[in-house]
């Protein structure tokens, strides 16, 4: 399905991420929005709300960033494509309802972008540190989908991805910006309507008499029914059966959150995507992602120039973390380089599945700023050691 023309503003723009991740919501066909003021991603809204009234789209600034979770949730069930955009503070607050999203098995998109924490931390500096807290923020067992962007380019692209991904496998996927990417103005190329390719949501063909909301196809991701459409069904946050009825017992949790796990770990070579350069005869591979991959570039070419082979992994869908890959490149070289703009979240992934076949060596920083690339150099250089 192509985009729809009212949302596309094509063209070549200088825009900065924050800008570019709102026209990539409205290009993906995002027509509601709820959100609460937070820096560094108030901009993200902002560009939304003065555009919306232009295609039909609906935002609403919530009393705080719980009611803003919910809101998506609810809407969402409307069949709306929906977004909803925090920095840290606002993510902690919006994880319980992350886990219902997931639970109700609820396509939507979150947006954070990170800022220095703990607390309110930095506000309108950079940070990395919410990463395992996309992974392991909502309490119980459960998958999400999250991505990191590069660039305003990439907020732009990825955008489009998050939302096709949400409704391809009917999750909340997150959208892990940091703010040097959100606040950095570049050109953003933004291609005609009917270039851009969306999923839309998977609609039951099925009479109301017939539709069980949570009864799985062959992929394990349920048909959809829209509220007020005239199907009759139940959902809720409560374990429950195909009806969407709770049940609490032991056997349908068995049966439920296998499936809701198995849906995206079944499809990790569909959904997983990195970028990889020269890890093939190299020593020593960095794994990066958001705006360290950027300033880890001239860290990797400082090193090449004293003849150490660097390879490179930017992680572009940061969770689910490419695994096998990283334990298929482990037997091949002396070692890992992580650098993060916190004090250790990502490279734990890393080191994992590395499994003692090849040193993983962190290059942290506490956030605030980037990494002095002469700081990644020597990691590298200590690294081919």
């Amino acid at each position: 399905m192509k985009a729809d023309p009212a949302g596309v503003l094509t063209g070549a723009h200088y825009l900065d991420g924050d800008f570019a991740c709102g026209e990539g919501a409205m290009a993906a066909g995002c027509r509601f929005t709820a959100g609460y003021p937070i820096t560094p991603s108030t901009e993200v809204v902002e560009r939304i709300s003065r555009r919306f009234p232009m295609m039909g789209g609906t935002f609403i600034q919530m009393e705080d960033e719980l009611a803003s979770m919910a809101a998506v949730v609810g809407a969402s069930w409307t069949g709306t494509k929906c977004l909803t955009v925090t920095s840290g503070p606002g993510f902690s607050l919006m994880m319980e309802n992350i886990g219902l999203g997931a639970m109700m098995e609820t396509p939507l998109v979150v947006v954070n972008v990170q800022r220095g924490g703990p607390s309110t931390g930095l506000p309108t500096m950079t940070g990395q540190a919410d990463m395992m807290q996309a992974r392991w923020g909502s309490h119980g067992d459960y998958r999400l989908i999250a991505l990191s962007p590069q660039s305003p380019q990439e907020s732009f692209d990825l955008m489009i991805d998050a939302f096709n991904l949400s409704e391809e496998y009917r999750v909340p996927v997150l959208f892990m910006m940091d703010e040097c990417v959100g606040h950095m103005t570049e050109k953003v190329v933004i291609p005609p309507a009917d270039e851009i390719e969306i999923v839309p949501r998977k609609l039951t063909d099925k009479p109301p008499g017939e539709f069980l909301p949570y009864k799985a196809n062959g992929n394990g991701v349920p048909e959809f029914a829209r509220a007020g459409d005239g199907y009759r069904f139940h959902t809720t946050g409560l374990t429950h059966d195909e009806r969407g009825y709770p049940v609490m017992s032991a056997e349908c949790q068995e049966e439920l959150i296998p499936r809701l796990i198995n849906k995206i770990t079944d499809n990790v070579d569909k959904i997983s995507r990195f970028d990889e350069e020269n890890t093939d005869g190299a020593d020593v591979v960095l794994v990066t992602y958001g705006i360290t991959a950027r300033v880890a570039r001239m860290g990797i070419d400082m090193a090449r120039k004293k003849g150490v082979k660097v390879g490179v992994i930017r992680l572009i869908v940061v969770w689910p973390f490419p695994e096998q890959h990283i334990r298929d490149l482990a037997s091949k070289i002396k070692a890992f380089v992580v650098p993060e703009i916190n004090l250790g979240q990502m490279v734990l992934e890393v080191e994992r599945c590395a499994g003692g076949k090849a040193e993983t060596i962190l290059v942290p920083h506490a956030g605030g700023g980037v990494h002095n690339p002469q700081d990644i150099c020597d990691a590298i250089l200590r690294a081919a050691k």
